[in-house]
């Protein structure tokens, strides 16, 4: 099979993994979420070593294993508390599985998941190239941008495909200072990742933006962005979700992951609209509402966080809980439907919902559109306006033609 996708759940005693298999001409790219079991309690040491063992197992079915995850999103329940053992237990496991030196990039937030016995929950994406013998992959390191010892360094990952290579990279951090100072920081940090690698900020296509107290910092986080798009004169705006969530780093309120790509040849990128939403700049957002890329492997339309947000940007059913998450839906469906595309080519997501509370109601509208069946972590957080409810970010997946 050249093209195609593949749904596969593996389930054990402690762990259930979810896995959308996207196979092209390169490689077979797998979006994976896997989560503690219903059954499973206890300490976040065993559900991490459950997770990962599930992880490499889900893998190993598809002829790969850990050493393929090229970028990884751990969703912590309490940070401060398990982080330590987190990494401890990971370092262990990987070693037991022989990928010691299998270093993903990796996004560390506190975005609580919705079941209330899961300390953590791994979204991950694999790589596995056609070419097994191929080297295809390499761990990069940052340049030191913070004096705190938490995030003096990060790990990025390169994978070429192709012609083409890709940048994964997760929880950048800024120096110290006002909202505007780390924000506008954290954005050069990037910049200089990006840099030594031989791209720029104009390559990215994606970022992922967290913040420890959104309601006071996004319009500050807002206006460093504008300003950094604007000294580095960039024009195409990356899709992005900005989105409430605690770093690991406890002095830091700001965190950063995107994806980047380098491209011999002019990268075909297309900015994905709909009547049904306005462009986030007009409101001094600058972001695309979404992207479509047209990478090696395949066609990818990345979709931005999106919420119930009207044709003039404000906020549509205020209060009403139910009908917010139909609007992200209909705002979300209209995006990829402007791009030949459907709900059913989804192949990941991330739904954020402000009151856990809501979860319920929230699995029971996005089962009724038949949002399911797919890798969809959905988290507690809160989102970038205190009357928006709920927030969707998704990828899907076409064939190159």
């Amino acid at each position: 099979m050249m093209y195609g996708e593949q749904q596969l759940t593996i389930n054990s005693n402690d762990s259930k993994c979810t896995m959308r298999r996207f196979a092209g001409p390169e490689a077979d790219e797998f979006f994976i979420l896997c989560a503690p079991a219903r059954a499973a309690a206890g300490d976040v040491a065993g559900q991490t070593r459950s997770l990962y063992r599930g992880l490499h197992q889900a893998l190993a079915a598809a002829g790969g294993g850990v050493r393929h995850v090229v970028h990884e999103t751990i969703f912590f329940r309490d940070i401060g508390r398990d982080l330590a053992a987190f990494r401890r237990v990971r370092t262990e496991v990987l070693g037991e599985l022989s990928c010691r030196v299998c270093r993903p990039a990796s996004t560390c937030i506190e975005q609580p998941p919705l079941d209330p016995r899961a300390r953590v929950e791994i979204a991950a994406l694999a790589v596995i190239p056609r070419q097994r013998a191929q080297k295809f992959g390499r761990t990069v390191w940052s340049a030191p941008t913070c004096g705190c010892a938490a995030s003096a360094r990060f790990a990025a990952r390169v994978v070429r495909l192709g012609a083409q290579e890709y940048l994964y990279a997760g929880n950048i951090f800024g120096s110290d200072g006002s909202a505007f100072d780390e924000a506008f920081g954290m954005l050069l940090a990037a910049e200089q990742l990006l840099r030594a690698q031989g791209l720029s900020f104009g390559e990215v296509v994606r970022t992922w933006i967290h913040l420890r107290d959104i309601d006071r910092d996004y319009a500050e986080f807002n206006r460093a962005r504008r300003e950094f798009f604007r000294r580095s004169g960039i024009s195409l705006r990356p899709a992005s979700t900005g989105i409430g969530g605690a770093p690991f780093a406890g002095r830091h309120n700001f965190s950063m992951s995107l994806y980047a790509i380098k491209s011999p040849a002019p990268l075909e990128v297309g900015v994905m609209t709909t009547p049904t939403l306005n462009e986030a700049w007009t409101y001094g957002a600058d972001f695309s509402r979404g992207l479509k890329v047209v990478e090696a492997n395949k066609v990818a339309l990345y979709v931005s966080g999106t919420a119930s947000v009207d044709e003039e940007g404000h906020t549509a059913h205020v209060g009403d809980f139910e009908r917010q998450v139909e609007r992200m839906i209909i705002n979300v469906e209209a995006l990829l439907t402007a791009q030949n595309a459907s709900l059913r080519d989804l192949v990941s997501a991330v739904t954020y919902v402000k009151h856990a509370g809501d979860a319920p109601r929230l699995r029971d509208i996005l089962r009724h559109h038949g949002v399911e069946g797919f890798p969809n972590a959905i988290v507690n957080a809160a989102v970038c306006r205190a009357n928006l409810l709920c927030e969707m970010e998704a990828v899907a997946a076409l064939p190159r033609q």
